[in-house]
C-alpha cells in the first residue's frame, strides 16, 4: 500500500488548513491544499479546511468533503483577489483551539492575525508559501503589495517553519529570502490519471489544422502568466508551422484582472490559431488535453513551480518553461523541456520549435516523472513536520 494510503500513524492528528479559496474553485494553490488535505484524512488524521465564501452559489458553514471537514466564511467584501471576512477573527481562534497543528497558505490578508491568536493559544503555525503577491501595475496595487508584505514579516517572525517549493525558489524570494533559515522545501502534491489515449487522439484531430502542431496552455489568463506571449510567439513558430493551434485550458475572461479585455486585438488577430477551452474540471479530461498537445508552454514571467508542467509530464508532453526561479526547476530537474528567456516572445517561440523538431529528445517515461515528484513522499513530509511541531 502506498505511504499516501492508509497506513498506520504515529499519532491522530486533528490539522487546520487556511486559505483564501477552496473546491470547487480550481488553482494550483487550491488544488494543491485539496490533495493534501484528503491524504491526510486517508492516513487517518482529521482535517479542517476554512476558507471564504467566494461565491454565494457555495453554502456558508460546515460540511463535509470527501473526507475534509470544510468551513466556508462569509466573505461580503472584495479587495482585488482577496475578501473581507468580518467573523474571522473569532472563527478562527475557536478552531485554533480545537486543532493540533495549524498550517496557513500564502499569501493571505489574515496572515498577521492568524499567527497572534496561533500563539495566543498555544497552537504551532507551519506557513505554506505558494508565490510571492505579484499585482498587475497600479497604484492600489502596490498598496496592497506593500501592507501584505508587512503583515507577512510578521507571520514569519512568529511561524515555526516555512515550507517552499523549491531551493531555486526560496533562494530569490522576496518573501521566503529573509527567513531562508526557516525555510523547508517539500515538492507540491501533484496528482493526475493516465490520459484516454482514444479520447487523446479524437480531442487532437479535432484541433489539428491542416497536420500542424498543437501547443498547449493551462492556466488562467492572467497577467503574470503572460499569454500574450505565448500568442505574439506565433510570429517565430508560424515561419516553420503556419498551421499550429495554441489551445487554452483554463480561465480566460476574469473581472478583477482585466487581462483578457486588454489583449482583445492581439486575440482577434490570431483567432483563426487560438481554441479557448474554458477551465477543465474533470482530472481525466485535463489527463487527455495534456496528451492531445505537442508541447505545453508556460511564458510566465513569476510562477513559484507551476504544478501544470509536472501534469503534462506525467501525460508525456514536454514543457516550454520560462528561466524564472522555481519556474524553471521541473524541466531543469526532469530534462523534460526547454526553458525560454523570460519576456520575449522571440525565445518562446524558439524553444517551442526545439521542443517539436526533436519531441522524442525531451520525452520521458511517466515512472521517472513520478519517482522525482513522488506525491507519496510529499504526503509523508507535511506528515512528518506536522507530528513534530503538533501541541503535545
Amino acid at each position: 500500500m502506498s505511504s499516501a494510503g492508509k497506513p498506520a500513524v504515529q499519532r491522530k492528528l486533528k490539522i487546520l488548513m487556511l486559505l483564501l479559496y477552496y473546491y470547487p474553485h480550481s488553482t494550483g494553490l487550491t488544488n494543491y491544499v485539496r490533495m493534501l488535505a484528503e491524504a491526510l484524512v486517508q492516513r487517518g488524521h482529521e482535517v479542517t479546511v476554512v476558507a471564504s465564501q467566494h461565491t454565494k452559489a457555495l453554502p456558508r458553514g460546515e460540511a463535509m468533503l470527501n473526507g475534509v471537514r470544510v468551513v466556508r466564511l462569509w466573505a461580503p467584501v472584495r479587495i482585488s483577489r482577496g475578501f473581507i471576512m468580518p467573523t474571522y477573527p473569532w472563527q478562527i481562534y475557536r478552531l485554533i483551539r480545537q486543532h493540533d497543528i495549524v498550517n496557513i497558505h500564502i499569501p493571505l490578508l489574515e496572515t498577521a492575525l492568524v499567527a497572534f491568536l496561533s500563539g495566543l493559544a498555544g497552537v504551532k503555525l507551519i506557513a505554506t508559501h505558494h508565490g510571492d503577491l505579484i499585482l498587475p501595475a497600479g497604484r492600489f496595487n502596490r498598496l496592497i503589495t506593500s501592507v501584505m508584505f508587512a503583515l507577512y514579516k510578521q507571520m514569519a517572525r512568529r511561524v515555526a517553519c516555512l515550507v517552499g517549493y523549491s531551493d531555486d525558489y526560496a533562494d530569490n524570494s522576496y518573501y521566503l529570502r529573509p527567513f531562508r533559515d526557516k525555510v523547508r522545501i517539500i515538492y507540491p502534491p501533484v496528482q493526475i490519471p493516465l490520459p484516454n489515449q482514444a479520447k487523446a487522439s479524437e480531442w487532437r484531430a479535432a484541433w489539428q489544422h491542416k497536420g500542424g502542431p498543437v501547443i498547449g496552455f493551462s492556466g488562467r489568463f492572467v497577467q503574470e502568466k503572460r499569454p500574450d506571449l505565448l500568442i505574439r510567439a506565433l510570429d517565430v513558430i508560424n515561419k516553420r508551422h503556419p498551421h499550429a493551434r495554441i489551445i487554452f485550458a483554463g480561465e480566460y475572461d476574469i473581472p478583477y484582472e482585466g487581462t483578457w479585455q486588454r489583449h482583445e486585438a492581439l486575440v482577434k488577430k490570431y483567432q483563426s490559431q487560438l481554441i479557448f477551452l474554458g477551465l477543465l474540471r474533470d482530472p481525466q479530461e485535463l489527463a487527455n488535453f495534456y496528451a492531445a498537445c505537442d508541447v505545453l508552454v508556460l511564458p510566465s514571467d513569476s510562477d513559484c513551480f507551476a504544478l501544470v508542467q509536472v501534469e503534462a509530464m506525467l501525460c508525456g508532453t514536454a514543457v516550454v518553461m520560462t528561466d524564472i526561479a522555481g519556474g524553471r526547476v521541473p524541466v531543469q530537474v526532469t530534462g523534460m523541456g526547454v526553458l525560454a528567456k523570460a519576456g520575449d516572445a522571440i525565445s518562446i517561440g524558439e524553444a517551442v520549435l526545439a521542443v517539436l523538431e526533436d519531441r522524442a529528445s525531451y520525452t520521458k517515461p511517466r515512472e521517472e516523472i513520478a519517482r522525482i515528484f513522488s506525491f507519496d513522499r510529499t504526503v509523508q513530509s507535511y506528515e512528518e513536520l506536522f507530528l513534530q511541531h503538533a501541541r503535545k
